[in-house]
C-alpha cells in the first residue's frame, strides 16, 4: 500500500496538536472484534502501573486478547506485558499464548546503550529453552508498545516506517499520520465521536492473523483513545471497535455537526 520511499520524510501537521497524554495509570480499554457478522473475540488493553528506573520513567502495559467461547475454527488467548518509557519506546515485552493446553512465551529486554535486545523463548512463565540476540541501532517498538506509540503520533502529519520487534524478527510498520479529522459512530455512544484518521501497513502476521494494510480512528483531543480499526487478516478484513473504557475524567468528544 505504502512504498518505503514514501516514508522518508514528514510534512508538518496542519494546527497544533492537542497535548499528548496516552499513560494514564489505570486506564483500561476494551475492544470487540468482528468478522463480518461475526464477533471473534475481545481485546483488553490497560497501564498496569509506573515505575520510575535510574535512567526514565517506565509505564507497564497489559493486553488480554482471548477469541470469545464456541466460535468456529478460533480459539486464541495471549496475554502482552510492555514496559515503555515516556518516548514511548519499547524496554521490555512479554507475549504469551496458549497453544492447545500449554503456554509458550518470548520475551524481548531491549539494551540500547548495547545496541542489541535479549530474546528468550520457552513454555509456562519461566522455563527458557532459547537464547538469542538481535543487532538493533534505533528504538523499536513491540506488539503492545506500537499502539501507544500510534496514538502518541496520531496528530504528527508524518507519514513514518517504524522499527518493530514481532515474533522475534525485526519487522516495519508503515503508517502516514495524515492528521485528517472526521467523525465515526460506535454502538457504546450515542452521537458522533470527533476522530483523527491515519492508515498503514504491516509487514508481519500478527494477532487474529493481521497482516497487511490497516485503518484507524483516535479521539482528537489529548486521551488520543482509539476508537475503530479496520485491519486485513488472512482469512480477509476485521474490525475493532471500542466497547468499553476506564480512564478518570474523559468522555468521547463530540463531533462538531
Amino acid at each position: 500500500m505504502f512504498p518505503l520511499a514514501l516514508y522518508t520524510s514528514a510534512s508538518v501537521a496542519q494546527s497544533t496538536p492537542p497535548l499528548s497524554k496516552v499513560f494514564v495509570e489505570g486506564e483500561e480499554l476494551v475492544y470487540n472484534v468482528r468478522y463480518g457478522f461475526i464477533d471473534l473475540g475481545q481485546v483488553r488493553i490497560k497501564i498496569v502501573s509506573k515505575e520510575q528506573t535510574p535512567t526514565s520513567l517506565v509505564y507497564n502495559g497489559l493486553a488480554d486478547i482471548q477469541s470469545y467461547p464456541k466460535v468456529p475454527f478460533v480459539d486464541l488467548k495471549a496475554v502482552f506485558q510492555s514496559k515503555m518509557d515516556t518516548s514511548v519506546y519499547s524496554r521490555q515485552f512479554i507475549g504469551k499464548s496458549k497453544n492447545g493446553k500449554f503456554w509458550e512465551f518470548a520475551k524481548y529486554i531491549f539494551d540500547y546503550d548495547a545496541h542489541h535486545v535479549l530474546i528468550e523463548k520457552g513454555v509456562a512463565d519461566s522455563l527458557v529453552e532459547k537464547r538469542d540476540t538481535l543487532e538493533i541501532n534505533v528504538p523499536y517498538q513491540d506488539g503492545l508498545s506500537l499502539f501507544y506509540y500510534a496514538r502518541d503520533q496520531v496528530f504528527s502529519g508524518k507519514k513514518m516506517n517504524i522499527p518493530s520487534l514481532v515474533k522475534e524478527e525485526k519487522v516495519n510498520t508503515y503508517i502516514d499520520f495524515k492528521n485528517e479529522r472526521s467523525s465515526v459512530e460506535i454502538d457504546p455512544v450515542d452521537y458522533p465521536i470527533d476522530v483523527v484518521g491515519f492508515e498503514g501497513t504491516a509487514e508481519f502476521v500478527g494477532i487474529f492473523g493481521l497482516t497487511g494494510d490497516f485503518e484507524g480512528w483516535f479521539s482528537a483531543d489529548e486521551a488520543r483513545i482509539p476508537i475503530l480499526a479496520k485491519m486485513k487478516v488472512i482469512i480477509g478484513n476485521v474490525t475493532l471497535e471500542l466497547m468499553e473504557w476506564k480512564r478518570p475524567g474523559w468522555v468521547p468528544p463530540r463531533a462538531n455537526d
